[in-house]
């Protein structure tokens, strides 16, 4: 289960993101503007700038997919400063993401997932998952979505969610 509401859907967030990041590139040449000034724009003062808010949604979804299946994340040294280097980051994140497949889940939900910061405490991967990843990435992504529909590009919530599987 834990595949199927990961990796598709971290895919799915991160060509979305991949999508409002050009339309963000189109609003700066329209308004003549450097693309920069975006990337480095905060909501507040104390909260990452979009450019950290990318690399954050990329690593929470590797490093998601990484500890519930064991396998070893690729290492990136959060030195992106352009948006085409962004998106090679989300490009690079996704063709880590397409490397899965469900079986590398197996025992996924009661694996014990740690981090250096949370002082000898785990999480089993289902409490990780669905409490901890999942809540973050939407988080990280909705920051850049709010960055950059705070300073004025047409960006809307069908921009955000992406296609939906719609049936007839």
């Amino acid at each position: 289960m834990l595949y199927h509401i990961t990796v598709p859907q971290f895919i799915k967030m991160l060509h979305n993101l991949g999508h409002i990041l050009d339309k963000a590139e189109a609003h700066s040449k329209e308004k003549k503007f450097e693309m920069n000034v975006l990337l480095n724009t905060h909501l507040t003062p104390n909260m990452f700038s979009l450019i950290r808010q990318i690399q954050i949604a990329c690593d929470t979804a590797k490093l998601c997919t990484s500890r519930l299946s064991g396998k070893e994340a690729p290492v990136n040294d959060d030195s992106e400063k352009t948006l085409p280097e962004l998106k090679n980051r989300i490009h690079q994140t996704i063709t880590y993401l397409e490397s899965f497949k469900e079986g590398d889940f197996e025992g996924a939900e009661t694996r014990h997932i740690t981090q250096p910061r949370w002082e000898g405490k785990y999480l089993t991967g289902s409490e990780f998952t669905l409490q901890h990843a999942i809540p973050n990435l939407y988080f990280h992504i909705s920051m850049a979505y709010a960055i950059l529909r705070s300073n004025g590009v047409e960006i809307g919530k069908k921009d955000y969610l992406g296609e939906m599987p719609y049936k007839k």
